[in-house]
């Protein structure tokens, strides 16, 4: 079973579609559809358990069961791992999927639209877990709790050349920086990983964190700075297993990152991926005028994101033909 991906109305590829546009004005001005002047600011302040519970509750208000879709715990004893899956789906293949969040929060049950929106489109099927959380668990928790994950994963039958690592923001860098401690430890690397907007280097050294701030309408003011210090704690941010951006990337499996122009992370994705090609890694990155971050994850809401998962999708596939069953 391959993708779902279908074809793609051809655009004029330098203007953004009027339905991106429109998630674009609603995302930038989403305070007031709350009642409030001023955008929020995030700092050392702002409550964890009260963004915790936000995330929590925006995602149930909007969870909508998908046909064909069906989510399972999975029998993993260390922390919560659910199976999200595809019907028809072949069951040698699995996507690991490392949730976004800002490392402070999200969780499996949150990110049930997401994946289960990705993995419909892929045909493949998915296993998301709970990787602890910062500020309590600061790196390299979250990158300890996915590799032991995998290993188990390993040990339930997949075959490397079956799994797919994907992640989106957060969850991104959490899989490259799984990647790297894989590597370290000698175990076998999955066979592709799909990256949306991933946050690769804590340090907040790419210039897109100046220049795209004001563009940006997903990043709250003060939210990159606090989310990134509780995660790196009293650890070194230079750290690979913190900032894969500071990794020998050599190695890696092929890798695809979708990315907005106007996202304060975008050059954690440029930078990362520059440095990957150099490294001899198989690495597609596309940057996409006027997009956001984790854009491709709201297909089929507007063309440009549907054009983003399908390519994604299509990549993952054509690094996994050969294993087809």
């Amino acid at each position: 079973m391959e993708a779902n991906i279908g074809k793609t109305k051809k655009r004029n590829k330098c203007n953004m579609s009027t339905k991106a546009k429109m998630m674009y004005i609603a995302m930038k001005y989403r305070h007031l559809f709350k009642g409030q002047l001023h955008p929020e600011v995030i700092n050392e302040n702002t409550s964890v358990e009260k963004l915790r519970q936000n995330c929590d509750d925006t995602a149930l208000r909007f969870f909508k069961p998908m046909e064909g879709i069906s989510y399972i715990p999975a029998d993993y004893s260390e922390l919560y791992a659910e199976w999200i899956k595809v019907e028809n789906a072949p069951e040698v293949k699995v996507v690991m999927y490392f949730h976004g969040g800002g490392f402070v929060m999200g969780n499996a049950l949150s990110h049930r639209n997401i994946v289960s929106n990705f993995v419909k489109h892929l045909g493949i099927n998915a296993l998301v877990f709970n990787y602890r959380l910062a500020p309590e668990n600061p790196s390299p928790a979250a990158v300890y709790d996915s590799t032991a994950i995998y290993n188990w994963l390993l040990t339930q039958g997949y075959e490397p050349n079956n799994i797919v690592f994907a992640g989106d923001s957060a969850g991104g860098g959490i899989a490259m920086a799984t990647l790297l401690k894989c590597k370290d430890d000698g175990i076998p690397l999955p066979a592709v990983c799909a990256l949306f907007s991933p946050c690769t280097d804590m340090t907040i050294s790419g210039e897109s964190h100046q220049t795209k701030a004001k563009a940006d309408p997903c990043t709250p003011k003060g939210s990159t700075e606090t989310y990134l210090g509780y995660y790196i704690g009293n650890g070194d941010p230079r750290h690979p297993y913190t900032s894969p951006l500071f990794g020998d990337l050599t190695g890696l499996p092929p890798i695809i990152i979708q990315v907005g122009n106007n996202e304060t992370l975008r050059d954690d994705s440029t930078r990362f991926a520059k440095k990957a090609k150099e490294s001899g890694v198989e690495v597609r990155l596309k940057v996409w005028k006027g997009m956001f971050h984790c854009f491709p994850l709201l297909a089929p809401m507007f063309p440009e994101a549907s054009e983003a998962l399908a390519e994604v999708c299509q990549f993952i596939w054509n690094h996994l033909k050969d294993q087809i069953q």
